[in-house]
């Protein structure tokens, strides 16, 4: 089974036909699935989408049970809870639907963690971290594109010069950098590169 275009997350079954991870969707299994958007649900009140997965978290006035249901809880309507709460030892605690989430300083609503200026996001060579509500993904660097190529997918270097998305002057030619272009004014013109008279 040969997939020309690779299964991004998932494994190659047939010619061209991906088998995707649970969690993705796409002929190349490269798009997030929004569980949050399948009938039936899977989270009885509240559903937050995350990549490859999923978080359910309970209205106010209600705790999460480990199978993932909402149970009515007087304690947990006390505390007015964003994202419902939990008991432990007899003490009620606010939850938050994903560990890209922290409580915030009130204690019963949840603020972002930004991994990408924390340090806690690592993103592979070439790739930059996106902050996101809860969570960040990698993505490419300016001046590279993600490629599928020699049996994975990479980023790999854009060549403005010959995608004719640099902005030389045309009295000038165009030289490919790694992640970037430069701009040398033609024999008999002077300037920047991207003015040249």
């Amino acid at each position: 089974a040969t997939c020309g275009h690779g299964c991004k997350y998932g494994e190659c079954m047939g010619p061209n036909k991906c088998k995707c991870f649970p969690g993705f969707t796409g002929k190349t299994c490269n798009q997030d699935l929004n569980e949050c958007g399948l009938k039936p649900r899977p989270c009885e009140h509240r559903c937050m989408n995350t990549h490859g997965s999923y978080k359910c978290y309970c209205l106010n006035g209600y705790m999460l049970m480990p199978d993932g249901t909402c149970a009515s809880s007087r304690t947990c309507a006390m505390v007015n809870c964003q994202y419902g709460c939990e008991e432990v030892k007899g003490q009620v605690q606010c939850l938050c639907p994903s560990g890209g989430l922290q409580l915030g300083p009130n204690g019963r609503t949840c603020i972002d963690i930004d991994e990408c200026s924390t340090g806690k996001a690592v993103c592979s060579h070439n790739r930059r971290c996106v902050n996101t509500f809860g969570s960040f993904y990698c993505k490419c660097q300016l001046g590279y594109e993600l490629k599928y190529t020699s049996g994975r997918y990479n980023c790999v270097d854009v060549n403005e010069c010959v995608t004719n998305t640099h902005r030389c002057s045309l009295h000038a030619e165009c030289l490919n950098t790694q992640g970037s272009f430069q701009c040398r004014c033609k024999q008999g013109y002077q300037g920047s590169g991207f003015d040249c008279a």
